[in-house]
């Protein structure tokens, strides 16, 4: 179509009906001075006026009345075929959704369900929540269409899909621990605690040791060692050990929000470490419309990285 937009065909349409331009930008939703661009690169591509406008009034020219007449029925004809290609969209992507996720539930997750659910009436969702151990296996498995897991992620068999909730990092401590006093640590403070790993845990895809020093480093920003404490495979089994005063445990600020209440631990910011970051992760070989789907609600509600 020699490079024309959608677009612009349909800004001219929109200005053969009202024969006014501040009418025809409120019905397209943008300026007046935009829809006058969008009919000049039109007139450009075709090489000749489709509008004449004096001070008075608006009205097309005998080329633009034949042009308005032969693209009326080919731009109705795309519209309807847009509309079949979205219902039948709409159809395929049914059944359920099977969502893992880890930690929390935060409200951007919330508001990307919700929209799903608007946009895939016909589909229903299934939340699962996998063990911080084997963040990558139950997609791999096929136990969840999709999940969502922290970064980073750099497995070639998975797709990752929008990034976002791009955080600071909350250092969990016991209400006993020295810094549950305090209004903030830095990273280097790390190094004078015992951090809670993630362990491989006895799953068949265990987290790999990169993504594991991702959420436990062993080193400080300035390379000073962090000692280990005890591996768990489960958020719960790190929240129950940093209530005991077994050891520290970085969390996202969600997730840190969430539990906030809980009388036997303190929730102190981290300053000086990268941002924790989630994904949105699904299975090169095995991907489905309605993880697709969910791709987009996500997309749609959160500030995407």
């Amino acid at each position: 179509m020699g490079g024309i937009e959608i677009r612009e065909l349909e800004a001219f349409l929109v200005l053969a009906e009202e024969l006014h331009f501040g009418r025809a930008g409120e019905r397209l939703y943008v300026s007046q001075s935009r829809v006058s661009q969008l009919l000049r690169a039109l007139e450009g591509r075709i090489g000749a006026p489709l509008v004449e406008r004096t001070s008075r009034r608006v009205r097309l020219t005998p080329l633009g009345e034949s042009f308005v007449g032969s693209l009326r029925p080919a731009y109705d004809g795309l519209r309807a075929t847009l509309d079949e290609a979205r219902a039948a969209a709409r159809a395929e992507v049914g059944g359920v959704l099977r969502i893992g996720f880890q930690g929390t539930v935060d409200d951007y997750l919330a508001q990307a369900m919700a929209l799903f659910e608007e946009e895939c009436p016909g589909c229903a969702l299934e939340l699962t929540e996998i063990p911080l151990s084997d963040p990558f296996g139950p997609v791999r498995r096929q136990e969840v269409d999709c999940a969502v897991v922290l970064l980073p992620v750099r497995e070639e068999d998975l797709v990752l899909g929008p990034v976002f909730s791009r955080q600071p990092q909350t250092l969990a401590v016991s209400v006993r621990h020295p810094f549950a006093a305090r209004e903030s640590v830095s990273a280097e403070e790390l190094a004078d605690c015992r951090l809670i790993g993630v362990g491989a845990g006895g799953a068949p895809g265990p987290a790999p040791a990169y993504w594991r020093l991702a959420q436990a480093p062993d080193h400080t920003p300035e390379l000073r060692p962090i000692p280990v404490g005890p591996l768990v495979n489960t958020l719960q089994e790190g929240l129950s050990l940093t209530a005991a005063d077994r050891g520290a445990m970085l969390l996202c600020r969600s997730t840190a929000d969430y539990h906030g209440r809980r009388s036997s631990i303190a929730f102190v910011p981290v300053d000086g470490l990268p941002p924790s970051e989630l994904g949105l992760i699904w299975h090169r070989s095995h991907v489905s419309p309605t993880a697709l789907a969910f791709a987009r609600a996500v997309k749609g509600v959160t500030p995407v990285r």
